[in-house]
Parts: C-alpha cells; structure tokens; sequence
C-alpha cells in the first residue's frame, strides 16, 4: 500500500495562506462555535455575568470622582461633619459595586469554563470519530504525526477561544464602548484630544496584525513538524535503536526545534516593537489629556473629581484598546485552527453503521453467520488514489468456494496484500467487482462486511492495554471466560499464564514486551474470538523461529476450519495444503490450481519460485551441517 506523506488537506510542504478575519472565515467559525447551542442557557448567562461585570468596573471611575469632589468640598459652613457621613457612604458605595463586580465575574469565569470544556469536549469526539471513519485513500496521503497536532494543538487554540479569548474580548469591547460614553459625557474637549491619537495606532495596528499572523502561522507550522518528528522517532523506535540513529533523530528534532523557536523570536520582537510603541503613544496621549485636564481644572472648566474620573476612564479605555492587539492575534490563530478542523470534518467518512446487526458466533460456530464466505473477484483493476498512473491490480481474477482455503502467491509488489485491502473494502476497486455470497461487495454495509471477516498480519499491532483486551479487541464485550478460550485455542493460553498479572499483564506500546510469536499467538486469538466466516492471513508465520511457527500453524489450522481462509505467503511450504493456490505478477493472476499441478508446470512462475526456495533451503541445510560438524 503506499506509503503516508502530506498534510491535512494540502500537499506535503506547503503552507496553506493565514486565515483573514473576513465573513467566510467568520462563517467557519461560527460552524465550530455551533458546539455551544447545547449549553446556550449556560452561555447566556454567562455572558450577561460578564456584561454586568464589565459595566460595574466602569462605576468604579465615576463613584471615585465623587469621592474626590466630596472630600475637596470640605466640612459645611456650620462646622457640622455632614460631609464626613457623605464620604462614608461613597466608599460603602464604592466597597458594594467592586463586591457586586466580584460575584458576576466569579460566575462567569465558572460558567464559561463549564461551556467551554464542555464543547471542547464534544468536539474532539466528534472530530476524532470523523478521523477514526475516514477511508484508508485520506490516510495514504496524510501523516499520522499531523494529524494527531491537529487533534491535540488546533482543538486546543479552539478551545482557549471559547474559555478566554471570546470572553476578554467581549469584555473588553463593553468596557471600551461603555467607557468612550463616560468619558463623552465627562468632558468632550478632552474626550476629542484623546481621540486624535487613535487612528494611527488603528492603522499601525493592521500592519503589526498582518505581519503577526504570518509569523504565528508559520510558528504553528513549524511546531506540528516537530511534533511529526517525535511521533514518527517513537513509533518507529525500534528501526531507531537497530540503526543506532538516536543521534540523528535527536539532531532533526533540533533543528525543528531551533526553527520553530526562530520564528517564535521573530513574532515575539514584532509584538514587543508593537507593545513599546503601543506603551509609549498610549500613555504619551494619557500625559497629553493630563495636562489639558489640568489647565481646563485651574480655569475652572472642570473639577478636580472630573479629571479623576475622565482619567481613571481613559485608563480603561486605553487598557482595552491595548489589549485588542494581542485579542485580534489570538483570535487570528483560533481562525487558522478552526480552518483546518473544518478541513477535517468536511472529509468524507466511510459509511459504518454503529448498530449490531450481525449475530454474533459462539467459538464453535454454532451461531449462523451473515456470509458464507464465497468469494469472487472478477476482473478486477486497482490504481491506488495517490498513484492513478501506476495499476497495482490487472483484470484479476480468483474465486473461493466458501470453507476452501485459497493461497495467494508471487513475488514482493504483485498486488496480493492490495487484493486483501480490496476485499476489506478498503479501498474500491476501479472496474470490475468483488462479489461475496453473489453479491457485490458495494451492496452490503461496510460494518456488516468487515464483522464477517479477520485478518492475522505479519507485523501484529497490539494496544498498549492488557493481554485481555488485545484479545477482546475482537469482539468488544466478551466475557472472560470466551477471551481465555480463545487464548486455549491459539497456544496462547500456556505463556499468558505464565505471566504473574496473567490476562491483566500489560503488553506495552504496540507490544513490544512480548515476542513475535507471542504477539501472533494474541492475534490469532483475536481472530478465534471474533469468529469471521472469511479469515485473512498475511504472512503470519514468516519471521518466526521453529517452535512458535509449529505453536502458530497448529492454531492456525483449528481456525481455518470451516471458513474461508486467504493465505498470502512468500514461503511455498505454508500454503502447499491449500485447496487452490494463485500466483500473482505484475498485478495480475498468472496462474492457478493446486500445488501438485503447478508444479508440473514447465517454466512455471510457481514452478521457478518453488525450485528457488527449495534450493535455498537446502543449501542453508548443508551449511549448518558444515558448522555442526
């Protein structure tokens, strides 16, 4: 099958273009955010909480102008202390407000958390289910490493949005709307001064925004490539430590590192440029009011309690219109995350049905099974999405009888592990058609088809869970006593119990704690227990010493009885008992028919292929007895 390269949704290499805050980017946006219509009720009031919260912070300025006025104003003429009780309820009035402003911010700092794991919640579930149901054709060109970034970094950036972003946003947009009002209605000479700085900051602040955003999207790039590194080192650790190339990957690892970090420097001396001149022009403006304020004070245009409070105003105000800078980045990231999770979730799953609709069978068949297993594939050509110029399969042609057991042969890159693939419904073939129990393939739900049948690879994946649920994974819900019948069966049994945790023994990641013939052995204890009437083995005794090949072949026999078995293999000894045997090449069907007659075949592929191996075999027996001697 080919091999995984690319990106999500574009060629390997390229960087897609950073997200404009437009009214399509919006629309995506909002697509994602429609997760938070389950909790609305919650996020309504969430957001009032944070309405009322934002506005109370502006009564914190105009209740402490009053407290100035009042203590300016001195005790009354009569020498009574009036006023004293007039500054005592101010701050009582002050102390009210920022507890009130406390509550609702408590409330809908709680709230929205609540909404926004909540969302983020379902989803990564959903993104994850729509991931787990796309077709094999989205894999081959994808990379694991990319997308496990996307599930992990994008829903993440989404969900500090929800959390964060959006809030602070929200709050600082009321507090600057609400605060831009006070200050009209506190003093309109110095609310216009304050005003003429704005516009060159707002244009500064488009070409800093644009700038920014080309340098986070290429840090996210850069940190997803990184990612790719570990990811594709780690699973592939064991073709590491054989290579000894610990060395290497620790290098490649940081060089990524080192370019990610680059281009976080590069926008960390951007926002700092920007954050200085931003400081700077700000508060220059705030020295500018100030002094205006103070001369419009000593004419007697304004009260000293004003000026504080169109002062603490424009602090607000100037807090929030600071803030938007780094609000409009984030936000910008959030759009270029959403982009790419949209990008995922647009693509087309395989249509599964959840439902049980397959009886299941008890260990000894008893129950009957949807398929009988006969299948034909008629004429059948194959180029795989990523290589349409390259046909993998030519017009094949096999058939098995249901309960025979068929072989395919021939050399590495013929088509047979594609045939497999074919007959999985992994991939669809491009003419021709797959026909099982006489009708097509296409014709049956994909859950029901892929029930009926098992495979034992060359190369087992295990989970790194136990022993007993690598076994169950077969038929998810089995009880115990079926997984250790099923272990009984496949040799299985006998090792497992020698471990002190038994079934319970963790395997490891991708089972690297127990050996090839023990990771078979669970494999086929797998398939035992899921009881398919159509049973594919992939080399799945190749590679093995002697002992675990005789373990494996003896389970192995009791589960071909009596269903259909596809046995692919290089070594002729293993497939010698099957009932029709056929020779692959070049992506076609060479050849066909028992072992004794293909091997009476002048110039035979198999023929040729049989002699070779025997020879080989016969040779490697006369050098050991040469050692042994």
């Amino acid at each position: 099958m080919p091999e995984a390269s690319g990106s999500v949704g574009q060629p390997q290499g390229s960087a897609s273009p950073a997200p404009r805050i437009n009214r399509e980017s919006l629309r995506e946006a909002a697509r994602l955010f429609g997760y938070l219509l389950p909790y609305k009720v919650k996020f309504v009031a969430a957001l009032v909480a944070l309405l009322i919260s934002s506005l109370l912070s502006l009564a914190f300025p105009y209740i402490t102008g009053k407290l100035v006025d009042r203590a300016i104003s001195g005790p009354a003429a009569d020498g009574s202390s009036w006023w004293q009780a007039g500054i005592n309820g101010i701050v009582l009035a002050l102390l009210a407000s920022l507890a009130l402003q406390a509550l609702f911010s408590f409330f809908h700092t709680v709230a929205i958390a609540a909404v926004g794991e909540r969302s983020l919640a379902d989803l990564r579930r959903d993104t994850y289910g729509r991931l787990i149901r796309l077709p094999m054709a989205f894999y081959a060109q994808r990379r694991v490493g990319e997308l496990t970034s996307r599930l992990s970094a994008d829903l993440s950036q989404i969900g500090g949005a929800l959390i964060n972003t959006i809030p602070q946003f929200l709050s600082q947009l009321a507090t600057l709307v609400g605060g831009g009002v006070l200050l009209f209605l506190t003093s309109v000479k110095l609310t216009v001064l304050m005003l003429c700085s704005v516009p060159p900051l707002i244009v500064l602040a488009v070409v800093f925004g644009r700038r920014m955003r080309r340098v986070s999207r290429d840090a996210q790039d850069k940190l997803a490539d990184s990612n790719i590194i570990v990811e594709e080192s780690l699973q592939g650790i064991l073709n590491v430590k054989a290579f000894t190339n610990e060395r290497y990957e620790l290098h490649r690892y940081r060089d990524s590192l080192q370019a990610f970090v680059a281009a976080v420097l590069r926008g960390a001396r951007y926002r700092g440029a920007f954050g200085a001149f931003i400081t700077f022009a700000l508060f220059g403006g705030v020295v500018l009011v100030l002094w205006y304020g103070a001369h419009l004070v000593q004419d007697g245009g304004l009260s000293a309690g004003e000026l504080t409070r169109f002062m603490l105003y424009t602090m607000f105000v100037v807090g929030a219109m600071g803030s938007f800078a780094q609000l409009y980045s984030q936000i910008q990231s959030t759009l270029g995350a959403t982009q790419r999770v949209r990008e995922l979730l647009q693509e087309k799953p395989e249509e599964l049905d959840d439902g049980e609709t397959v009886a299941v069978p008890d260990l000894d068949g008893a129950a009957s099974k949807k398929l009988q297993g006969h299948v034909i594939f008629d004429q059948v050509t194959f180029s795989y999405p990523s290589r349409k110029d390259v046909q993998v399969l030519r017009k094949v042609s096999l058939t098995a009888q249901a309960g025979q057991r068929i072989a395919l042969v021939g050399p590495s890159g013929a088509g047979k592990s594609t045939i497999v693939g074919l007959l999985l419904r992994l991939y669809d073939p491009d003419s021709g058609c797959i026909l099982l129990d006489g009708q097509d393939a296409r014709s049956y739900e994909l859950s029901d088809l892929r029930r009926n049948m098992a495979i034992v690879p060359q190369d087992v994946m295990l989970f790194g869970g136990t022993l007993a649920e690598n076994i169950g994974y077969g038929r998810p819900g089995a009880g115990e006593a079926e997984i250790i019948a099923a272990a009984r069966k496949a040799n299985a049994h006998d090792f497992i119990a020698g471990f002190p945790e038994g079934y319970q023994t963790r395997v490891g990641e991708r089972g690297i704690q127990l050996s090839g013939g023990q990771r078979q052995r669970v494999a086929i204890a797998r398939a035992i227990l899921k009881n398919p009437a159509i049973l594919i083995l992939d080399e799945a005794t190749s590679s093995l010493d002697s002992e675990s090949e005789s373990l494996i072949q003896q389970a192995l026999e009791g589960l071909m009885k009596g269903r259909t078995s596809l046995i692919i293999a290089h070594r002729l000894a293993t497939v010698r008992t099957a009932d029709r045997i056929f020779v692959i090449k070049d992506g076609q069907t060479v050849e066909s028919g028992t072992h004794a007659e293909l091997v009476e075949k002048e110039n035979g592929v198999y023929r040729t292929l049989s002699e070779l191996q025997f020879d080989l075999a016969r040779n490697d027996a006369r050098e050991g007895q040469v050692e042994f001697s």
